[in-house]
C-alpha cells in the first residue's frame, strides 16, 4: 500500500517501523500501546516485536490494517536442564545473544519479503537492538517505558553524579539533588543502585544504553506527558532529546498485552454492587512477591479497615505463601460483600469503575500511569527497580498518592495501611486534596493523548520526521 504525501511528490512506500520490547509485563504494555498509535496515524507500518513466548500469549486480536507482529528467539528453554539452572546474568547473556542473531534475520526477511524496516524503536535493556539497527544502517530510537525523572537519575549517575548516588544509597540521611527532580533519599532510588539487589548488574545494561545514546544521539521516546514532568523534561534540553508521548494506556482491555489469564470470577458485577468510591483495589504487579510478613499485614489491615476490596493475588505468590494463616478464607480467595481476591485482572477496567476509591500499588509505571488516566488516588507500596522513585513523585510531586512508611523490617504494617487509606479515602482534608489532585492529573493526562494534545503531536511529528526523511 502507499501513500501520497503532496501533490507534487511521487509516491513512496510507507515507513516500517520495527519496534522491539523486552519481554516483561511492564515493558510489553506501553510499548503495544506505542505500536498501536503509530499505526494509527495510517502514515506508517509497524511490525511489534517480542519473544516467541509473549507473543503467543498476549491479545494481538487487533485487527488493525498496518499493525502486524513476529517473533524472535531468546535462546531459552525451560526444559532443557543445560539453561534452566542458569542465574540471571547467563540467561540474560544467553537472551542477549540469541535475540540479536534472531532480529537481525527477521529485519532481513522482512526486507526480502518487500517489507524493509526503515526505523528500529527498542525498549529500554536491549542494548543490543542498536547493535543490530547500526550493523544494517536503520536509524533507531529508543522507547523509555518509565518515567523522565528516572531516565534523569540512571543517566545523572553515568555522567558526574555517581560518587554522590552512591553516597546516597550508603546514607539514609543523604539528601540528592538532581537537575529538575525533587530532593531525594536513598529510600527514592531505583533499587538497582544498591549492592544488595539480585539484579543490580542491570546497571551495567543501562551504562551501555546511555553510551549509545551519547554517541548516536537517538530521540527518545518516554511514556509519560508533558504537564506531568515538564521540570525534568526541561532539564534534559540540550543534552538529551526526550519526546513525551504518554500515557500509553490502553483504550479499552480487548487491545491488550496481557501474559496472565483473567480470572473467572465476576469481579466487574461485585464492583457494580459496592458504592461510589467505596473498594479499596489491591495489586502489586506482575513480577514482585511480597514477603510472608507483608501478607499478613496487608490482610490485617485489610480485615480491620472495614473498606471493601478486590485483591490481585497472583498465583505464583499464593504458592510461594501456601502457609499463611491469617485470614486464610481471604487469602485463598473466598469472596462475600466485603472483598474478593482474584488471580488476575483487567486493571483498566476495573481502575475506571466508580466504585474504585484507591489503589494500593507497587508503583510499577504502568500501574501509576493507568492510575493517574482513571484519576484514582493511590497507596504506594513500592517493591524494586524503578517504583520507589515513582512512589516519591507520585507523593511529593504530583499529589495523587500517598507513600506507606516501612517498619525496620521494611514492612507496611496493618496500622500504617490503615493510615494511608484514610488519607486517601477520607471524606475531608487530605483525602479531598488527594482526590482533587488525581482528578486534575486525569483531565491533562486525557489532553495530552487527544487529537491535538501535547503527545498526540509529538507521535504525529515524529512520524512525518521518519517519513520525510525516508522520502529524501
Amino acid at each position: 500500500m502507499h501513500h501520497t504525501f503532496t501533490k507534487h511528490k511521487p509516491k513512496m512506500p510507507l515507513p516500517h517501523f520495527l519496534l522491539v520490547t523486552y519481554p516483561a509485563q511492564g515493558h510489553i504494555n506501553p510499548a503495544l500501546q506505542l505500536a498501536k498509535q503509530i499505526a494509527s496515524t495510517s502514515a506508517a507500518h509497524v511490525t511489534f516485536v517480542t519473544n516467541a513466548t509473549a507473543i503467543h500469549r498476549i491479545n494481538l486480536n487487533h485487527h488493525h490494517p498496518f499493525l502486524a507482529h513476529g517473533a524472535i528467539l531468546d535462546g531459552y528453554d525451560e526444559n532443557d536442564a543445560n539453561t534452566a539452572s542458569d542465574s540471571p546474568t547467563q540467561k540474560l547473556i544467553r537472551y542477549n545473544l540469541a535475540a540479536s542473531k534472531s532480529l537481525l534475520e527477521l529485519v532481513n526477511s522482512l526486507s526480502d519479503l518487500g517489507r524493509p524496516v526503515t526505523c528500529i524503536i527498542y525498549t529500554l535493556l536491549l542494548p543490543w537492538a542498536a547493535d543490530v539497527a547500526r550493523q544494517l544502517g536503520i536509524p533507531f530510537v529508543v522507547f523509555w517505558p518509565q518515567p523522565a525523572a528516572v531516565f534523569s537519575v540512571y543517566y545523572h549517575y553515568f555522567h558526574g553524579y555517581k560518587e554522590r548516588i552512591e553516597s546516597c544509597v550508603k546514607d539514609p540521611e543523604f539528601t540528592l539533588n538532581l537537575p529538575g527532580l525533587p530532593p531525594l533519599a536513598s529510600r527514592d532510588l531505583p533499587s538497582f543502585f544498591f549492592p544488595n539487589n539480585p539484579y543490580s548488574f542491570f546497571l551495567t545494561h543501562f551504562e551501555e544504553q546511555f553510551k549509545t545514546i551519547d554517541i548516536s544521539k537517538p530521540k527518545v521516546l518516554v511514556n509519560t506527558f508533558n504537564a506531568l514532568e515538564s521540570d525534568v523534561m526541561e532539564s534534559m534540553d540540550g543534552v538529551v532529546e526526550l519526546i513525551g508521548v504518554g500515557p500509553m494506556v490502553p483504550s479499552d482491555k480487548t487491545f491488550g498485552g496481557d501474559l496472565f489469564d483473567g480470572d473467572v470470577k465476576d469481579y466487574k458485577k461485585w464492583l457494580d454492587a459496592k458504592l461510589p468510591r467505596s473498594v479499596v483495589y489491591l495489586s502489586f504487579g506482575s513480577l514482585a512477591l511480597l514477603q510472608k510478613r507483608q501478607l499478613e499485614e496487608i490482610t490485617k489491615g485489610l480485615m480491620e479497615s472495614g473498606r471493601p476490596f478486590l485483591w490481585v493475588l497472583r498465583k505464583a505468590q499464593r504458592e510461594a505463601e501456601k502457609d499463611v494463616v491469617i485470614e486464610t478464607e481471604v487469602i485463598e480467595g473466598r469472596e462475600d460483600e466485603r472483598g474478593m481476591v482474584v488471580e488476575w485482572c483487567s486493571q483498566v477496567e476495573v481502575l475506571s469503575h466508580p466504585s474504585i476509591g484507591c489503589f494500593v500499588t507497587h508503583c510499577g509505571w504502568n500501574s501509576t500511569m493507568e492510575s493517574l488516566f482513571s484519576g484514582v488516588p493511590t497507596v504506594g507500596v513500592p517493591q524494586w527497580s524503578d517504583q520507589p522513585t515513582n512512589a516519591k513523585m507520585v507523593e511529593d510531586v504530583w499529589g495523587s498518592g500517598v507513600r506507606g512508611r516501612v517498619s525496620g523490617e521494611g514492612v507496611v504494617e496493618a496500622k500504617e495501611l490503615i493510615r494511608c487509606l484514610d488519607a486517601v479515602m477520607g471524606k475531608e482534608g487530605e483525602g479531598e486534596r488527594v482526590r482533587r489532585k488525581a482528578e486534575g492529573w486525569r483531565e491533562k493526562a486525557l489532553d495530552a493523548v487527544r487529537e491535538g494534545g501535547s503527545s498526540h503531536r509529538s507521535l504525529e511529528r515524529f512520524v512525518v520526521e521518519i517519513s520525510d526523511h525516508e522520502s529524501e
